[in-house]
């Protein structure tokens, strides 16, 4: 590869600073097929157009996930290629439609509303917890209790092992911000919490529940076995996505209601199931807890003037393809009556669309439909403490407060 004369400042810094829009808005105007030269010495190229996002997320045979699918360069780190390698992100065709058909059958839709009652109740019971304190930690108090309970509750992690789950997830996430930790700590969480699937399994085995652990060995018996490597990745990511991914948009979906009053007095003023569903697709589009997941091109391709080659790192930038004003009238308003909402925050479609994108639209609309209802006057309480990460779109800590109920 060579790279363009241009540059873009795509570290995480800029991301923590939430200066990256600026950024692809430059890049979807000037250079939206964009050579970067890269931050650790591994060149990509940037898609930042959301037609090209859709593209290559959907033609897995052009754009391979079996490289790799994170900015990490793990071609000296055997260790941290194979892990990567078992993740279902990170599959190929066949070995992912055989996993992600025995992990679906942990999210149907009947599974989903059988679940649906019993999660309301916990998010009544989130707020019923804090209403009357009138401040809180929301990130800590809110945004992370409901996406919790519910992964832990599919997966069948039980109750007093929840906090440590919280604490391992935070450690992987959280692997480029110093204030949370350092890379070293979260490899040893991503051990731990392997560790912590398998014995699950391991009990599941003898003492079988209705749960996705349960679900998972059911499906590898029956499918022709899954490996301790298999099964131990695949709960990392059960755990680690359908929780920490949830929980940001939800903190981001409250900093933008803070950040707009208009439309959060006007949801109050109406918190009707279409207002409430149409604002969780506006709040998933807004907060892209993911930012970008990698590709690598299996053959030369032309896209826009550009050639990029096989062999090629192609980063599929969800973040801007969500701010894509040919796509979206006045990208940057945060409007919760947008519709159409062709968002691209579950993957933009293709076999690699988020497998829990129906429990997370579940979730957001439950723990939205109380706070809006049940606690008037919601306002900012302190500064916002956004994750230093160019993945994950993640907000650590932020304080609000509102009028405590007579």
């Amino acid at each position: 590869m060579t790279t363009t004369e241009r540059t873009y400042d795509l570290s995480p810094d800029v991301f923590q600073r939430l200066d990256h829009h600026e950024v692809f808005t430059r890049m979807r105007a000037e250079d939206p097929v964009h050579l970067h030269p890269g931050l650790d010495g591994a060149p990509f190229w940037c898609l930042t157009k959301h037609a090209d996002v859709q593209m290559a997320n959907r033609d897995v045979d052009t754009f391979t996930v079996t490289q790799g699918f994170t900015l990490f360069n793990v071609e000296n780190d055997p260790l941290r290629r194979a892990a990567m390698a078992e993740m279902l992100p990170g599959m190929g065709p066949d070995r992912h439609s055989r996993h992600r058909r025995m992990v679906s059958r942990g999210f149907t839709p009947r599974t989903l509303r059988l679940i649906e009652a019993h999660l309301a109740h916990k998010a009544r019971r989130i707020v019923d917890e804090i209403v009357d304190r009138g401040e809180c930690d929301f990130v800590e108090d809110v945004a992370a209790v409901l996406p919790l309970e519910a992964i832990c509750e599919l997966v069948g992690v039980r109750p007093e092992d929840r906090r440590q789950i919280f604490e391992w997830g935070n450690a992987l996430t959280g692997i480029d911000d110093p204030n949370v930790g350092e890379a070293e700590d979260g490899m040893a969480a991503s051990a731990e919490m392997i560790g912590y699937g398998n014995e699950l399994r391991a009990e599941r085995l003898t003492e079988p529940r209705d749960d996705i652990v349960t679900k998972l060995t059911d499906a590898a018996e029956a499918d022709g076995g899954m490996t301790d490597d298999e099964f131990g990745m695949f709960f990392l990511l059960l755990v680690v996505a359908g929780n920490e991914t949830t929980r940001n948009a939800t903190a981001h979906g409250m900093q933008a209601l803070l950040d707009h009053p208009d439309q959060l007095a006007a949801l109050q003023a109406d918190p009707s199931p279409p207002r409430i569903e149409r604002a969780v697709e506006e709040i998933l589009r807004w907060s892209s807890p993911i930012s970008y997941f990698r590709r690598t091109a299996t053959r030369d391709v032309e896209l826009r003037g550009k050639t990029i080659r096989a062999g090629d790192w192609v980063v599929l930038w969800y973040a801007s393809a969500n701010r894509d004003e040919e796509v979206f009238a006045d990208p940057f308003r945060f409007d919760l009556e947008r519709s159409p909402n062709d968002h691209v925050t579950f993957g933009g479609g293709g076999p690699h669309f988020c497998l829990g994108a129906n429990l997370a639209r579940m979730e957001l609309r439950l723990i939205f439909t109380e706070l809006v209802t049940r606690m008037p006057r919601l306002e900012p309480a302190g500064p916002v403490e956004v994750l230093r990460s160019n993945f994950v779109s993640g907000i650590r800590a932020m304080p609000v407060r509102w009028e405590v109920p007579a």
